[in-house]
């Protein structure tokens, strides 16, 4: 059983597998999994602003059978008061049976696991991980494209920032032959620690530059993301920046017919709304797989389904 998600280096790649597996029969039937958490119950701990991870992790432990209860605004919480979060996942761990939670201070959730009694989930801290992100965009490439190896990967836009690449990179260059092209201006590439780390080994080749075009014929998949206005701390760079890149309908000639387009969402100016109707655009289908995918990491930390 899983007893804590604080990055995706916690799941082998067997449990990935498992994982995806249990997610495609929770597609394939719905029904079977409808009541599998009754009287169990989910707390959503969100200290940063969220829409699709809080929605779908509400929505899977419903759709599962339990129950919820949380807060999307710290500002509701006793963290006010100055409760510590150690002590604020002590006593939420008495009302529920697993935790989600997000925080904008890098490994704040890992803090917080250490010192759970009950199984924790990061949803994301600062610009250091989002592993189940990192789920859903698994759970996109395999339905996508049948596999994982053998794919040619483009990231583009904030890759110093984002921590859904970070987590992606790290889970991708698991696999054989996965080529990485990383796009980006040279403020926003990623930083050396993923470069020398997660890319450094034996399975991932990676190249840099900044120049989407340019590369668009080689891809089958491209991970578009946002320039993140909250992780900046000058204005002028974040305006100077955030429109490094916009994926255009154009542009999309020269890719492949099989390309996949992902976006972890949300999208500001990044993709043209244009490109929504295209059939290589997938990103809310990601949305959607996210939801299922956490169904099953739901059910397999509450040890219902291995």
């Amino acid at each position: 059983m899983i007893n804590r998600l604080n990055d995706i280096n916690d799941l082998t790649s067997a449990q990935i597998e498992r994982l995806i597996a249990l997610a495609e029969d929770i597609l394939a039937d719905r029904a079977k999994y409808q009541d599998i958490l009754n009287h169990r119950t989910l707390a959503t701990l969100f200290f940063e602003p969220s829409t699709r991870t809080r929605l779908s992790f509400e929505a899977a432990m419903l759709e599962l059978g339990g129950n919820v209860i949380g807060f999307a605004d710290p500002n509701s919480s006793s963290a006010t008061k100055g409760e510590s979060v150690a002590d604020t996942i002590r006593t939420v761990a008495c009302y529920s049976d697993i935790i989600v939670m997000r925080h904008p201070k890098e490994g704040a959730p890992l803090a917080a696991a250490l010192r759970s009694p009950i199984p924790i989930i990061n949803a994301g801290d600062g610009g250091h991980h989002h592993p189940t992100q990192t789920l859903a965009d698994l759970f996109t490439i395999r339905r996508e494209k049948g596999r994982f190896d053998g794919l040619c990967i483009g990231l583009c836009g904030d890759l110093k920032f984002g921590r859904t690449v970070h987590s992606l990179i790290h889970a991708m260059s698991r696999y054989d032959n996965v080529r990485f092209i990383l796009i980006s201006p040279e403020e926003l590439r990623a930083p050396d620690y993923i470069l020398e780390g997660a890319l450094g080994g034996p399975n991932a080749a990676y190249r840099e530059t900044d120049s989407l075009e340019s590369v668009m014929p080689e891809l089958d998949v491209l991970y578009m993301t946002r320039v993140q206005r909250e992780r900046f701390f000058n204005e002028a760079d974040y305006v100077r920046l955030k429109d490094s890149y916009i994926l255009t309908r154009r542009m999309l000639e020269r890719a492949k017919d099989s390309l996949s387009i992902l976006h972890p969402l949300p999208r500001v100016n990044e993709i043209a709304v244009e490109v929504d109707d295209d059939p290589r655009a997938c990103y809310f289908k990601q949305t959607y797989y996210g939801k299922i995918i956490r169904k099953a990491l739901l059910a397999a930390m509450l040890g219902v389904c291995e």
